[in-house]
This record gives C-alpha cells, structure tokens and sequence, in this order.
C-alpha cells in the first residue's frame, strides 16, 4: 500500500560491481531520466570511508533529480550522507537498533525472508517491506524463501505496509508482479546490465504504469 511516506514505483538498486565496468553514477543518473524513483546503494565489500565517497556522489547526482538515497546496511554512512533512509536485511543490522541510534523520521525498509517475519516488532518499525527474492537471482544467493507471485499476494493480505518486490525482476514480469500485490519494483541487472539503462528504466516504469 503505498503511502504518502513511500510514494515510489521503481526502485534502482546499485553497486559499482553490478554496471560491470560503467561508471556507476552514469548508470545511475541515466536510470533517474528513465523513470526509477528511489536509489539504494549497495555496497557489501567497502570500507566506510569508501562507501561514504561512493555515497556522497550519488547522492549529489540524486538531489539534482529530487531522488531519494537509501543507504544498504552500513547506518555510520547512511548517517553521514544524511541518506533519506536505510534498508537492512535478516542479518543485517536490527531495524530495533537502528531505530534506537536514528530516531528522526528516516525511512527504513527491511527485507522479508519468512512469512513469520511479518508478526515481529522490527516489521512493525519499518517503513516498507523488501519481498525478497520473488524470482530466485545470480545477485543475491543468500536468500531463504522464492516467493513467487503467490507469496507476494499472500504477504499482501497480511500487511498494509509499502511491498518493495525484488529478486529477477524484469520487464517480462513487473506488470504482474505489480498486480499481484507488489507497489513497487526494485531492480539490478534489469538496468545495471542493460546497454542502455534510461530505455530500460523507462520500459519498466511503464510496465509498472499498466499494471495499476
């Protein structure tokens, strides 16, 4: 359900390892004129200080297009940069912590591996949910549970929270995705790995477009 607090569609997810040698804050701004919405940088392998720098360009290249950032995992950097929000995983940083350590209205998103996830105190602190992955993925191989269409449907009667769809998402199945209860798509390789990523940005935000 998205709310006024998460008013977003599609959702870029970057690294510099995933534009596979571009510079990733092209990648990333030729993505913002196709029609991603919110950008979240992932960077597993860095040290703070250069995850820090990675985030401060982005994010001068996002305030340009009144993108939001969303900071993976690392809430010292996510602090820094003044991200607008953070997004954390099962193993991640707990979103009780962050929330003790970053209590202005920052936005938070935690991903959902378990359908038991949804009754516990750190899904009802977060802002919106990562349904996570819908579409198993060479990305992302620590994941527990493929939803598949019936898992977000599912997921989607029992929660009003904003539902983030990742995991092989793609312009053959965002339109569906959508329709099965997801608000927004969150993507890789589908733009990371495209040759030409505002084409590919604007293809699945219409995808998206139709399906609402």
């Amino acid at each position: 359900m998205i709310t006024n607090a998460f008013p977003y569609r599609l959702y870029l997810v970057i690294s510099e390892e995933s534009c596979l040698g571009r510079n990733f804050l092209e990648v990333a701004e030729q993505a913002v004129q196709g029609g991603v919405d919110i950008v979240q940088l992932r960077e597993k392998a860095l040290s703070d200080i250069e995850f820090l720098d990675r985030a401060l360009r982005l994010k001068e290249v996002l305030v340009k297009h009144n993108v939001p950032l969303i900071i993976n995992d690392n809430l010292n950097v996510a602090r820094r940069v003044e991200a607008f929000g953070i997004h954390v995983g099962n193993n991640d940083l707990s979103p009780i912590e962050i929330k003790s350590q970053w209590s202005s209205p920052h936005c938070l998103g935690y991903s959902i591996e378990y359908i038991e996830q949804l009754n516990t105190e750190k899904t009802k602190i977060s802002d919106y949910l990562g349904i996570s992955p819908v579409f198993s993925t060479e990305t992302k191989t620590d994941t527990v549970t493929e939803w598949k269409l019936n898992g977000v449907s599912k997921i989607r009667t029992l929660t009003d929270k904003p539902l983030v769809a990742i995991g092989n998402m793609n312009k053959q199945n965002a339109a569906e995705v959508i329709r099965a209860g997801a608000d927004c798509i969150a993507v890789v390789s589908a733009i990371c790995k495209a040759e030409n990523p505002v084409l590919a940005a604007e293809i699945l935000r219409n995808e998206i477009e139709r399906a609402l």
